[in-house]
């Protein structure tokens, strides 16, 4: 009787393992599929993520394109000395046509100081302008 019932206890053993065998092999055929897929969609997010990046940066240099305008804007100080020469024009003159002190002049063109970015715009509108242009500027002022 105990060969029966120990004959009986193994083969109900052998039968619980290959059935948990079964279902074990299924199970990790899901979590590989499964792991491949989420490797899949990282590799996807990373590439959304880089053309938003992508996207960013365009939009930021478009919508920056009045700040990209005064960045061309550039100020020498030796060159801003010589155009006010050019035109022949006194620091004071200058001043006037800037709308800024004598002194701010004198530092500019020393060096000492820089223009800030509106300051750089009337600058390239006085670049513009000739001798005359520069004379008829003042007399209006």
């Amino acid at each position: 009787m105990t060969n029966i019932t120990s004959l009986l206890k193994s083969e109900i053993s052998r039968l619980a393992r290959k059935e948990v065998r079964s279902e074990i092999d299924s199970l990790k055929k899901a979590a590989a599929h499964y792991r491949t897929d989420i490797a899949a969609l990282k590799r996807a997010l990373a590439a959304q993520e880089r053309l938003i990046n992508r996207l960013r940066k365009s939009e930021n240099s478009t919508t920056n394109a009045a700040s990209d305008e005064n960045l061309k804007l550039r100020f020498r100080a030796a060159g801003f000395a010589s155009l006010r020469k050019k035109l022949g024009l006194s620091a004071a003159e200058m001043g006037k046509l800037l709308d800024v002190s004598l002194q701010t002049i004198y530092h500019w063109e020393k060096g000492q100081a820089k223009p800030r970015a509106s300051q750089l715009q009337g600058i390239a509108e006085v670049r513009k302008l000739g001798k005359r242009g520069a004379a008829a500027r003042l007399a209006e002022t």
